[in-house]
């Protein structure tokens, strides 16, 4: 079916009456936003916006780990966890989102290597901040949305501690390769002028099973979570200047590494035989993250009537990848064709700041207005590691960002917002040469420099309570992946200073919904659509992804609805569905269809959580992913649903929970091995049913 800005409106209005009794939502609802920039609550938001509580998180982690399941387990439009430590293929709405710790970002637009999401360890983190769609409030990297992980903060009291252990195994194979380990101890508390968090984390994890007790295929090129251990160092001292300023300084050290004690076992699309793996020494270095990521900020919140907030950071970030005898890593004068192992190493050194002046008393507190000013430096680079080569050259860039927002409430039940920001960005790239497969040419370095205005709008009315409509228009930036682009260059005589496939990407994304939110319902429903003139379409040719610059246009609706009939139950269901399409022949016609590297599938996701007396919680969640059609029939999603439930026990010393993942053992491909690529060496299932046994104390 063809989606239309009619057909959308009209669905949202037939479903409004079904949710006109009530009173309020959750309180995420007036939680502040701080990934706004604006301190604006979900509610005061033109655009869809999820707070993903502390709680939530607390109860997704009675069954993963992995923070990438955790957010595709709560929020439909983003795409199916691969389980894998790379992310590539896993979107918001279809686009890449800017993925954020604190404000300071994780995503590396020069050069992506889709291990956003595995840069803090979730034990870490308080709540999660997804603001969806294209915006440019934070910057360089938001064409899909934001993803703003918030670190936990210090609770009342001089000294707060807590300790946790789990253990995860499959229910069917009880064995030392299969289990997985984690502890975590935390130390907390503040005083009249200063707080702090002090926090250390531990995972090993084994061999994952899927659901006929085959071991899963090992990635030993992208890099695996399952055969690995991950440990994670966050630490945040923040100091009351008096009454109205406070400075902060954090710091997060996250590593995580393969074991490497498998090997992969090739696969059989047509004959549905899954990629397995058998113990064995992989090629050269065990793939691996590794991350420094420093902050500072300066918080005053009456400087001269208005409420200033400055963030200066610096992050540090490293991704080995596994050893492979590509195509594009040969070279004869080093080794025989086909024979020759490398390995890739991405680097990315960058920092930056970020400044935000707000005053919201603006005419009898009619105006709020936001001014700022942000700047980020990037050094990036991606080199043969095994024999020295230069696979990508080193590259610099400089984004320079003003912006002014503003809000206008001309009567009480109407909020009218409107921003600009000017996006200036220079990269400097010397010359250099490519690798054999890639005929040795030479590419003339050089200085492209882009600027572009970006705009945004949205109204916000309330007719009537518990009623709100809201609409918005808002544009995103950022750069397309440099990397991938230079390295595949072939053909001689190139200039970087004029060349075509470093164009900026800007993507402008429309909306349209409504929220009603009265208890013991809540229900929000919106049709957007995100087009780009010249956007970024990854394709996997042979066995290398390249970047394909054409017009792509995504659009789809997202339901959600609560029912809260006491504070001890909650019952939610939420629903997305989306179209991608984008012009194959650069005829201006829309005429291919994304295929599910790009964007996800439509999902059902319905969760129920429980409090049944002072000792006895429950949780019980399913997830649909339903099935999709392509272009090319080979990547068609057949779709599969899975389940999971938890229970938790307050004991008089601590907390003991168990947690159960694929309740009911569905068989199943993942996502990514169905529809985004074709793959042999990468035809993987999806972890069976496993349990996790956890203690928690908090002294």
């Amino acid at each position: 079916m063809r989606f239309s800005p009619l057909y959308g409106v009209l669905s949202l209005l037939i479903a409004a009456p079904l949710y006109a009794q009530g009173g309020t939502g959750d309180n995420s609802d007036e939680m502040i936003v701080t990934a706004t920039r604006t301190d604006g609550s979900r509610n005061d938001s033109p655009q869809v916006i999820k707070v993903i509580t502390e709680q939530e998180i607390a109860q997704q982690r009675q069954v993963t780990s992995d923070t990438s399941q955790i957010l595709s387990n709560l929020i439909p439009s983003f795409s199916p966890p691969r389980q894998k430590m790379s992310g590539s293929g896993e979107t918001l709405r279809g686009r890449t989102p800017l993925v954020m710790i604190d404000g300071i970002p994780q995503s590396n637009p020069l050069r992506p290597t889709g291990r956003e999401m595995h840069t803090i360890d979730a034990s870490m983190i308080e709540r999660i901040e997804v603001i969806k769609g294209a915006n440019a409030s934070n910057g360089v990297g938001a064409t899909g949305g934001v993803i703003n992980i918030i670190t936990k903060r210090a609770k009342p009291g001089t000294v707060n501690q807590h300790v946790s252990v789990e253990t995860t195994t499959p229910t069917a194979a009880f064995d030392r390769d299969t289990l997985s380990y984690k502890t975590n101890y935390s130390i907390n508390g503040s005083e009249e002028y200063i707080d702090y968090v002090f926090a250390l984390s531990y995972e090993d994890q084994g061999l994952f099973k899927d659901a006929n007790h085959h071991a899963i295929g090992v990635d030993n090129t992208q890099g695996d979570l399952m055969d690995s251990r991950a440990w994670d160092l966050l630490a945040k001292v923040g100091y009351w200047l008096d009454n109205d300023q406070r400075v902060q300084l954090s710091l997060n050290r996250y590593r995580l590494k393969n074991k490497d004690n498998y090997v992969s076992v090739t696969g059989d699309r047509e004959a549905g035989i899954v990629t397995t793996s058998v113990k064995g020494n992989p090629e050269g270095v065990a793939p691996h993250n590794d991350v420094w990521t420093v902050g500072t900020t300066y918080d005053n919140y009456n400087l001269a009537g208005m409420k200033l907030n400055v963030l200066a950071y610096y992050q540090r970030y490293e991704a080995l990848f596994g050893a492979t005898n590509s195509s594009s890593f040969q070279d004869p004068n080093i080794a025989p064709l086909g024979t020759l192992y490398d390995q890739t190493r991405a680097y990315t050194d960058k920092y930056g700041s970020k400044i935000a002046l707000t005053k919201d008393d603006i005419w009898d507190d009619r105006i709020k207005a936001t001014v700022g000013f942000d700047t980020l430096f990037d050094n990036s680079k991606q080199d043969l590691w095994g024999t020295g080569r230069t696979y990508v050259p080193e590259i610099n860039y400089t984004d320079l960002s003003p912006f002014l927002q503003l809000e206008y409430s001309p009567v009480a039940s109407v909020k009218l917002s409107g921003g600009v920001r000017y996006e200036y960005a220079r990269l400097n790239i010397d010359s250099y040469q490519t690798v054999w497969a890639n005929d040795r040419v030479t590419v003339e370095g050089g200085n492209p420099s882009f600027d572009k205005t970006l705009y945004n709008a949205g109204i916000v009315w309330t007719p009537v309570e518990p009623l709100s409509l809201f609409a918005s228009y808002s544009e995103g930036f950022t750069v397309p992946d440099v990397g991938r682009v230079l390295r595949g260059i072939d053909t001689p005589g190139v200039k970087l200073d004029d060349y075509s496939g470093l164009q900026p990407i800007v993507t402008k994304n429309s909306e349209v919904g409504f929220r009603v939110q009265h208890a013991p319902f809540d229900f929000e429903a919106s049709y957007y659509q995100s087009t780009s003139k010249l956007g970024s379409r990854v394709e996997l040719l042979n066995d290398a992804f390249v970047a394909r610059r054409e017009k792509t246009e995504i659009d789809g609706v997202e339901l959600s609805a609560g029912y809260t009939p006491n504070a001890d139950h909650k019952f939610t269901v939420s629903w997305s569905h989306m179209r991608g399409r984008y012009d194959s022949d650069n005829n201006g016609s829309l005429d291919a269809k994304l295929d599910g590297l790009n964007i996800a599938p439509d999902r059902i996701i319905a969760n129920w959580s429980a409090n049944w007396n002072a000792e006895l919680t429950t949780f019980l969640q399913a997830n649909w992913a339903l099935s999709k059609s392509f272009d090319d029939a080979a990547k068609d999603f057949s779709g599969y649903v899975l389940v999971d439930a938890a229970v938790g026990y307050k004991l008089p010393y601590g907390q003991l929970s168990l947690g159960v993942s694929n309740l009911l053992n569905k068989q199943y491909i993942t996502y990514y091995s169905q529809s985004a690529s074709v793959d042999e060496d990468r035809y993987f299932a999806g972890r069976g049913r496993t349990a996790t046994l956890g203690y928690s104390l908090d002294f």
